[in-house]
């Protein structure tokens, strides 16, 4: 079931943020969001257990996608792409036109799934990441392409 993240979700999510990510988002940077009107945060839950979460923030007709990542016990389930899936939909719902985000250059199977859903590469930020250090490929989706 996907749906908003709620507090009790928050130790999960900073956990698979810790699992996933070399520089992650702490509990409280995810709790900051739960009262922003202008955030979307989603999680994949199965019986009660977190399996995903994703996130995005809203400006205007833009929207910033922040976060997507999936425990490692549930990669290669379509987690992710059921959450991108709803997530985008919910946006466009607020008037979301253009999308954008930052993946890892080597993070090829993040890559196929954005460019799954119509997100193309628009340019890359050097050194956009640390930890390894590494480039990032900026990928736009607009509802105008």
């Amino acid at each position: 079931m996907i749906d908003k993240m709620q507090e009790e979700d928050l130790d999960a999510v900073a956990a698979i943020e810790a699992q996933v990510f070399s520089m992650p988002w702490s509990k409280k940077g995810f709790a900051d969001t739960l009262s922003m009107r202008n955030v979307i945060f989603l999680t994949a839950k199965e019986d009660g257990v977190v399996k995903g979460y994703c996130g995005i923030y809203l400006a205007a007709d833009e929207g910033e996608i922040t976060n997507v990542a999936v425990a490692p016990a549930f990669r290669r389930q379509q987690v992710a792409s059921h959450l991108l899936e709803k997530l985008l939909k919910m946006a466009k719902q607020e008037g979301t036109r253009r999308f954008i985000l930052e993946v890892r250059c080597s993070n090829e199977p993040a890559i196929h799934l954005y460019e799954k859903y119509g997100f193309l590469v628009q340019g890359i930020r050097k050194g956009f990441y640390e930890q390894p250090k590494e480039d990032a490929y900026v990928m736009l989706l607009s509802k105008d392409q």
